[in-house]
């Protein structure tokens, strides 16, 4: 892709080494929380707290750190703002990313009135959000509820060394591919279907989570045809291997070896391939409505 030097969206939260870990007080289970709370109310524990509270007092330390350091590894701390330092190779993946969002940016502000840009949040390791808490196990995500995409870029490599979608424009599709259910948000589409998650069977809701991400496959198709002029020779070929890559039955395959198709969530990876391409070849969005599509 010819992304170098272009405009880097300012709608990006960088919170790379800032993220928690996601564990309890010095690395313990919170299972073991309520014991802990039971013997700090006891006698022995009020003389326990009061004895930290005295070294906190004359250390100058966190007693709360005091107290996960002796029980082990301490309270997880983030790290101050501006200090994270990732390799150049990571920056390097930081600065397209901020690219591309500015890329969509461009895009769905000349589309759609009142387009309302979402903020991209890089994050290592764990994150919260406003749907909850998420590790990098996760995969890519949007968050209806902040109007927040959320991407650790440790991802990319995970595309490239275990699903064999390597390639720049592979990751500029997850990114647009988010933006997709982020523009789902702002038509309704996404409320719609979520009122329907308590009324249909798991088996049934299914079929509307397909549509949902098929749609999103094809808005990032069309996000792709109007940045063509950011497109070299095989970037086609390689957001269309990302979504053969991620499709249900594939994925499936790969890792119980049978596929189920009442379990798909997402779409098999010839539906994906089939919408992010009709996205790009219309550039019309009009042309994406899966829900009363007959064949996906």
């Amino acid at each position: 892709m010819k992304w170098q030097g272009k405009r880097q969206s300012s709608n990006v939260d960088d919170r790379r080494g800032r993220s928690s870990s996601g564990r309890g007080l010095g690395g313990f289970s919170t299972s073991l929380l309520g014991p802990i709370i039971k013997l700090l109310f006891s006698k022995v524990g009020l003389v326990i707290v009061g004895l930290f509270l005295v070294v906190s007092f004359l250390t100058g330390n966190n007693p709360l750190t005091l107290i996960g350091n002796l029980l082990g590894g301490g309270v997880p701390q983030s790290a101050p703002s501006g200090t994270y330092e990732g390799t150049a190779e990571e920056n390097k993946l930081a600065d397209f990313s901020a690219v591309i969002l500015a890329s969509t940016e461009d895009v769905w502000n000349n589309t759609l009135e009142n387009y309302r840009e979402p903020t991209l949040v890089l994050f290592s390791g764990y994150v919260s959000s406003a749907c909850g808490s998420a590790s990098s196990a996760t995969g890519p995500f949007y968050c209806p509820g902040d109007e927040k995409l959320y991407l650790d870029l440790s991802f990319f490599e995970e595309m490239e060394r275990r699903m064999n979608a390597p390639g720049d424009f592979a990751q500029a599709y997850v990114i647009a591919h988010e933006v997709g259910h982020h523009i789902q948000k702002l038509m309704g589409i996404t409320a719609k279907v979520d009122r329907l998650r308590g009324q249909l069977s798991e088996t049934e809701f299914n079929k509307y989570s397909v549509r949902l991400e098929l749609q999103a496959d094809f808005l990032a198709g069309v996000w792709a045809n109007r940045s063509k002029q950011m497109m070299e020779d095989g970037d086609l070929q390689e957001a269309l291997n990302a979504a053969n890559a991620i499709g249900d039955d594939r994925l499936q395959k790969q890792s119980t070896g049978r596929v189920v198709p009442d379990s798909f969530t997402h779409g098999t990876s010839a539906q994906r391939m089939r919408w992010f391409k009709k996205g790009f070849e219309t550039g019309d969005i009009s042309q994406g409505d899966t829900f009363n599509a007959e064949t996906l």
